[in-house]
């Protein structure tokens, strides 16, 4: 989002859920990568004459999807997101840094599992705004960013005979968003 894009004052939009997702990727057995995704969840970006100054979103992880059901109840249970004790994840933004060009480095906190950690995201701006053919004002944007699952007490795991573990520490975080202007 910049100056040229998105003219208007202070703006909040909000997710398109039809058009958005909330995906994660992490390394399994050393050798592949698991993708998933969370079904259930709310996001909104606020633009102050087309520089964006905030995000925040709200996750369900009890909404967890790997297409895998064992994998997925695992994911619920006390060894990972534990949904019946902390049954929301949110994300704050702190700090929207414009990097130029529609890119921004945007500092926040993760809670999580009862825990409070900063995150960095790299938030990239997809196209400039539009009017979509219903007349709404629209903008997309990516953002992408990773964690370590350990600092939120995300700690189960395997060791494998030849070494490594089953789940690696690092998880990799993509929302993609479309929003409307609220």
């Amino acid at each position: 989002m910049t100056n040229a894009t998105l003219t208007q004052p202070t703006t909040t939009w909000t997710a398109d859920l039809a058009h958005s997702s909330v995906e994660f990727a992490v390394k399994h057995l050393v050798i592949s990568t698991v993708k998933g995704r969370f079904a259930k969840f709310n996001a909104s970006i606020t633009t102050d004459a087309g520089v964006l100054t905030g995000i925040t979103a709200e996750i369900d992880p009890a909404s967890i999807g790997t297409g895998i059901d064992q994998r997925d109840a695992h994911l619920r249970s006390a060894d990972f997101f534990d949904v019946e004790k902390y049954p929301v994840m949110t994300f704050t933004s702190r700090e929207v840094l414009a990097k130029g060009n529609g890119e921004y480095t945007v500092h926040g906190e993760l809670a999580m599992r009862g825990e409070t950690k900063p995150v960095t995201f790299a938030v990239e701006v997809d196209g400039t705004e539009i009017r979509d053919p219903w007349g709404n004002r629209r903008v997309g944007a990516t953002a992408t960013g990773k964690l370590s699952r350990k600092e939120w007490g995300l700690i189960w795991n395997q060791a494998l005979e030849f070494g490594g573990v089953a789940v690696s520490d690092e998880v990799k975080f993509t929302f993609y968003i479309a929003a409307t202007a609220a």
